[in-house]
């Protein structure tokens, strides 16, 4: 695995070894040793998520408050994400920053995305397959929204043509802005 800094510390992307051939190809995609040896800290997945969206989904900005934080390690099966990590670390010098990284079947780049973030990918793709581990369990009581749009962030996602970015309900209805979003 080639663990490469991004302008954020304590997020990670993550390039695994591919050994391709006329057959296919194998991968390791994860091994807790060497990840925590690499983050310079301890995390122990306990839950697998997966999820299919068609172009111009986006997911997001989501995070689970208190206690229930999770920190994610994120992947594209199939198609091609782009993926956010928003910084809600009050101390942090990197505080209300992004860090956008494209993850697709092709570079099968890996994001790692601490506790403390809020987080949100859009399909770039016909569709896509995205999966992750997490940390800690789901727990919809303590789930946050901030606005994909929000001007204080600014993202600047690659879809935004009316009626070509697609949204949950939830995000639509419930996402608050960053100034008024739970902070860590």
């Amino acid at each position: 695995m080639n663990y490469i800094a991004t302008e954020i510390p304590d997020v990670w992307i993550i390039e695994p070894q591919v050994f391709a051939d006329a057959r296919g190809y194998f991968m390791e995609t994860w091994r807790e040793s060497d990840f925590n040896a690499h983050i310079g800290r301890e995390v122990h997945f306990v839950q697998d998520n997966q999820s299919l969206s068609s172009r111009g989904v986006l997911r997001g900005l989501h995070y689970q408050r208190g206690s229930a934080s999770q920190a994610k390690l994120v992947r594209v099966l199939q198609g091609v994400v782009v993926d956010v990590a928003v910084d809600l670390r009050q101390s942090s010098p990197t505080f209300g920053r992004y860090v956008m990284v494209e993850l697709s079947e092709e570079n099968k780049r890996q994001l790692f995305i601490p506790r403390g973030f809020a987080h949100g990918f859009q399909v770039l793709s016909e569709t896509a397959v995205f999966t992750y581990k997490v940390d800690n369990r789901y727990a919809p009581e303590a789930e946050c929204s901030i606005r994909y749009d929000d001007p204080t962030i600014g993202i600047n996602w690659p879809i935004t043509a009316p009626g070509a970015v697609q949204l949950s309900e939830k995000d639509l209805r419930h996402a608050v802005s960053f100034a008024d979003a739970e902070k860590f």
